[in-house]
């Protein structure tokens, strides 16, 4: 056998041509049927050269063919017979449970850790346990009775001795100010220095991921130790950021590297994402104590559960056991998994409160639209501007700006958890009073306080979802949200101790001493509003926001309060912050929304024949070192291929180039000559060509361009396609990419591809 056949061997192994009622087809989706009652080789006789096929970062994935391998795969296990092929499919099911069982105990572990380790470095800006220096200000005070107070905790000018009142107060500023600097600057040296990719929530690039972008540096080892322990110092900053959103990149993560000990999941992209959109699930879990919310936030949010019972199952499955590990650790120590618990007594809630609750949800709504924007802007100045080139200086100077206004403001000195936790309760006496919130005659100083610490959180989340340091956007939103809910809960509340016989008040119970007006409430309603007016997500954020507080008495609320917010910023624009970054960074992620044109086709977005790319195949063969420059020289992830002007087909890139390799490998000859025509259209003088016809997608959808531009969108949205060809009588006219549909649905958002890194 010559060099020429071992190299075609190489690529795909040559097949002989039975008869049609000789063929053994176990599977229809491996053979293509052609003319002269052949089979040709599609995805079985190609098996040598797909295992050999990896996806590029910033590349999608194909769908169709992930789908029709991992179909193959379970059709190879499902047909061997007796005891080897009952072990194999144990195997095959008991490999991907684990993945799933440690992937859920991991995420609760993390989750815990992260906790106390945020609990123990915020504490530490502003004193010591006097017994032990790794316990928190809760862990140091425990056993005491509510109110009483904590002599174990001390002050930094208690530990140092200094008396002065002044020296006190310029002793606790210094200490706060510079060790929020030095965990927010180390922060930002670990992720610029070592991982990159772990600054930012992380959600949107998992969103596109699980649309079939491919992007694995994102989910390395390295990103996750980074995205962890950088999110930590972040968070203990004090700057106006939450761990919720980064705890799902973590979650993904370490899916990913449990992922890669099997190779079931190793060789198939979507088997992968579907593992990793279970992950994402328990990351929510973790984050917000919300096992079922974590699975509604995959479906809704991440569109990650691809028309697939199982991975909803799994995806539950993993918060579940997420969820268990977490309140098993208990890193709290309120053997509670509510985070925000709201109290339940005196719960009633009366329909003239329904007025100030809507008030709430529009300010929500006005609020969120409003943050949206300042991020953008402020993240697409950042990009131009010479902060973009000095991450780690931007970082440390506006925590010192953070640092030294919050201090000064009482409620942005705390840690948000803590500050959402005391806006959530209700007034108690045998609990104490928070920095005053309970004081009937300082009202109006509070309302002062509360807007005063929305107002500052805005501008500061504003500009810290987006620097170098790994951010979360949904705790800072609740807060925002809580501090103008309880600001009105409060008005509330003192016009009915002034005016309690009042018209609006009849629903009131008659005995003064008993409450009317619970302003905790109102601040999980203000929270709801503001969360809907950002994320502009709906059912999760309800389901998310009653396990978070334990309020299951005023879900209608919160689901009304959601549904208004949402409305009013709906009409200011359609994306809420996850998708408008998306667009900002111009992932190939298709929004689900509905798409009418407005009397388009499809040539209104389609490249024309002329401007693409497109391999001739004359007849007479093209050489090899021709197609070797070509895939070298264009990254385009595949070439129409024609023979004339009659479409032949479409062949990947990766495809073509794994085989060049092949046949470069036999026989570095550059000169061979190399043809896509079936074998028998191929002349018998040039029989001694490579045949590379079984490289060509011939299954690639082809329309015709006077179709409806509608038509095509909702194709790509739904066929999870990478493109679409377009002919008339067999002759190419044109090409429509993933790409082109994406920037179609996005090129009417604000600063659309401003923060893109490359165009895909």
């Amino acid at each position: 056998m010559d060099g020429s056949s071992n190299a075609n061997e190489a690529c795909f192994k040559p097949s002989s041509k039975p008869s049609l009622p000789e063929a053994d087809i176990r599977d229809a989706e491996a053979y293509e049927f052609v003319q002269h009652g052949e089979t040709r080789p599609f995805l079985s006789d190609t098996r040598k050269l797909e295992e050999h096929i990896t996806y590029e970062d910033g590349s999608t994935i194909d769908w169709l063919r992930e789908e029709a391998a991992e179909r193959e795969r379970k059709l190879v296990i499902g047909s061997q017979r007796g005891l080897r092929g009952l072990l194999a499919l144990m195997q095959d099911s008991a490999g991907m449970w684990l993945v799933v069982i440690l992937t859920g105990l991991g995420i609760g572990v993390v989750g815990a850790w992260l906790d106390v380790l945020v609990k123990w470095l915020g504490d530490l800006r502003e004193g010591r346990c006097a017994y032990g220096f790794f316990y928190n200000q809760v862990a140091c005070c425990s056993g005491l009775d509510p109110g009483e107070v904590c002599n174990e905790w001390q002050s930094w000018s208690q530990y140092f001795g200094v008396r002065s009142i002044f020296g006190q107060s310029l002793l606790q500023a210094a200490i706060y100010i510079a060790l929020s600097i030095a965990f927010a600057g180390s922060s930002a040296f670990l992720v610029k220095s070592y991982a990159p990719y772990a600054f930012h929530t992380g959600i949107p690039e998992i969103k596109a991921i699980l649309s079939g972008y491919v992007l694995d540096a994102f989910l390395g080892p390295w990103v996750l130790l980074i995205k962890a322990l950088g999110l930590a110092l972040a968070v203990a900053s004090g700057l106006s950021l939450g761990k919720e959103g980064p705890l799902v990149h973590v979650a993904c993560c370490w899916a990913y590297l449990l992922s890669r000990l099997l190779r079931q999941y190793g060789q198939n992209e979507v088997r992968k994402r579907k593992l990793l959109a279970a992950a994402a699930a328990a990351g929510v879990s973790v984050a917000f104590g919300s096992p079922l919310g974590g699975v509604l936030f995959g479906l809704e949010e991440l569109d990650a559960f691809f028309d697939d019972g199982d991975v909803m199952w799994r995806g539950f499955v993993t918060s579940v056991i997420a969820a268990v590990s977490l309140q098993y650790i208990d890193p709290f120590g309120t053997s509670k998994l509510v985070l925000f618990q709201v109290s339940e007594s005196g719960s009633t809630w009366r329909a003239f409160e329904l007025v100030p609750w809507i008030i709430l949800s529009v300010i929500g709504g006005l609020l969120g639209s409003l943050l949206i924007k300042l991020n953008t802007a402020a993240a697409v100045y950042r990009r131009h501007s010479v902060l973009h080139d000095w991450p780690i200086v931007e970082v440390v100077g506006f925590t010192a700006i953070t640092a030294a206004i919050s201090y000064l403001v009482v409620f942005l000195r705390v840690q948000s958890s803590e500050l959402v936790a005391n806006l959530f309760q209700e007034c108690d006496p045998a609990k104490g009073d928070y920095h005053g919130l309970c004081n009937p005659t300082a009202i109006w100083a509070n309302v002062f306080l509360l807007v005063l610490t929305a107002l500052a959180k805005i501008g500061f989340t504003a500009w810290t979802f987006g620097m170098m340091i790994p951010a979360g956007i949904f705790l800072p939103t609740i807060a925002i949200g809580a501090c103008l809910g309880r600001a009105v809960g409060l008005i509330m509340q003192g016009w009915h101790r002034a005016y309690p016989h009042a018209w609006i008040f009849s629903s009131c119970p008659p005995d003064p001493t008993v409450r009317c007006i619970s302003p905790g409430f109102y601040a999980v309603i203000g929270a709801s509003a503001m969360l809907g007016g950002v994320t502009r997500m709906t059912i999760s954020l309800v389901v998310i926001l009653f396990e978070l507080t334990g309020a299951l008495s005023h879900v209608l609320p919160i689901m009304i309060s959601v549904m208004v917010s949402k409305w009013v910023a709906d009409a200011f624009g359609m994306d809420g912050i996850y998708s408008t970054w998306i667009a900002m960074r111009q992932y190939p992620w298709l929004p689900a929304r509905e798409f009418r044109d407005k009397g388009q086709t499809a040539a209104h977005v389609m490249k024309a024949a002329s401007n693409l790319v497109v391999i001739r195949d004359d007849g007479r063969g093209r050489r090899l070192g021709e197609l070797d420059e070509l895939v070298k020289r264009h990254t385009f992830h595949g070439f129409p291929v024609v023979y004339g002007d009659q479409l032949l087909g479409f062949v990947l890139r990766d495809k073509l180039r794994a085989c060049i390799e092949s046949l470069l490998a036999e026989d570095p000859n550059l000169d061979r000559k190399c043809t896509f025509l079936p074998p028998n259209r191929v002349a018998e003088g040039d029989s001694g060509m490579e045949n590379l016809s079984p490289l060509l997608e011939e299954a690639v959808l082809q329309l015709r361009k006077d179709v409806p531009l509608e038509l095509v969108v909702n194709m790509f949205q739904k066929l999870n396609l990478r493109h679409i060809l377009f002919t008339q009588g067999g002759k190419l006219t044109g090409l429509v990419t993933k790409t082109d549909i994406v920037w179609l649905l996005t090129a009417q958002a604000p600063h659309a591809g401003a923060l893109a890194e490359k165009q895909f």
